[in-house]
């Protein structure tokens, strides 16, 4: 690599000329990145499924330099090791190869943090329930990006993409005190959503809260609330948090959502704290998108949550 190399060229992929030598490199990884390409799940009708792969395409444009932070993220070895397989039409399969998945990523690269790339957000949940099954005495934390509670019924609705959260917690996952939730704004929650919140001690603030406080102060209050409660932190981005003039290509995006720069803050600070070690980023149809502002905020936010980690390594 040189000062000028891109994304593209910083990141490795498994392929069959160097798979011997990344193998090697993966007991090394600082990151282990994977797809999860669903959208069958989604409430809304979504092309999630071909996200993973159009991130990948604009690696292109971006460097693993940040100019705000004077951070280079390039000394950080990070593997793509592809997509996992999905089912078009059965969802139980392909949420249990997304759970899979996390527990392949946990057993053979325990070293490298998870970042996986969406499909919508229904894949949280698996993803979850793949790191508690290998590691079952941990206590697992939540800190969610989302416009929505995602607490909306499983038995009514299925599995889907408004679930995610009271899966975890009805099934003993993670407790819904140690949930956090930030980004939720206007008419976008019924009240009997936020009744369940509640009930069950989910932690929420709404965006207008955030900004009375700070965004970067509320993420990092959660942050430090949960480390008193939790070993592992795991953070998962609805990129619909944005509002829908910064994210137009997340299918429940609404007016009144989080400015780019604020989930970007938002993230890093996340991205700062030793617990937090694993993430991901869901719900963007590309084919919604305009000008791939949707895609290109995301790929920065993936960016971002590394440049945390390689601040609290340095």
């Amino acid at each position: 690599m040189t000062e000028d190399s891109k994304v593209h060229e910083w990141i490795q992929t498994l392929d069959n000329d160097r798979n011997e030598h990344l193998q090697q490199l993966l007991k090394k990884a600082d990151v282990v990145l994977a797809g999860a390409p669903l959208s069958k799940s989604s409430i809304s009708a979504s092309f999630a499924s071909e996200t993973p792969n159009e991130l990948r395409k604009l690696w292109k444009s971006f460097n693993p330099y940040n100019l705000d932070e004077n951070v280079d993220l390039s000394s950080l070895k990070v593997i793509d090791l592809g997509d996992t397989k999905q089912a078009i039409t059965d969802i139980d399969y392909s949420h249990e190869q997304i759970k899979q998945m996390m527990i392949s990523m946990q057993t053979y690269h325990p070293h490298g943090i998870p970042i996986i790339m969406g499909g919508d957000h229904s894949i949280t949940a698996q993803l979850i329930k793949g790191y508690k099954q290998v590691h079952d005495t941990k206590t697992i934390g939540v800190l969610q990006f989302d416009t929505h509670f995602d607490l909306r019924d499983p038995s009514v609705i299925g599995p889907a993409n408004g679930t995610p959260i009271r899966q975890l917690i009805e099934g003993g996952i993670v407790k819904g005190s140690n949930v956090h939730t930030i980004g939720l704004h206007g008419y976008f929650n019924a009240k009997s959503l936020k009744n369940y919140a509640d009930v069950h001690e989910v932690n929420y603030t709404t965006l207008k809260q955030a900004r009375e406080i700070g965004v970067r102060q509320t993420v990092s209050k959660a942050l430090d609330l949960l480390d008193q409660t939790v070993d592992m932190i795991y953070v998962t981005v609805d990129m619909d948090v944005l509002d829908s003039a910064f994210g137009p290509g997340a299918p429940a995006s609404t007016p009144g959502g989080m400015r780019t720069d604020e989930l970007f803050e938002a993230v890093m600070e996340a991205g700062r704290h030793p617990k937090a070690n694993a993430m991901d980023l869901v719900c963007i149809d590309y084919s919604k998108d305009v000008e791939k502002q949707t895609l290109k905020a995301a790929v920065h936010v993936m960016l971002d949550f590394m440049t945390g980690l390689k601040q609290r390594r340095s």
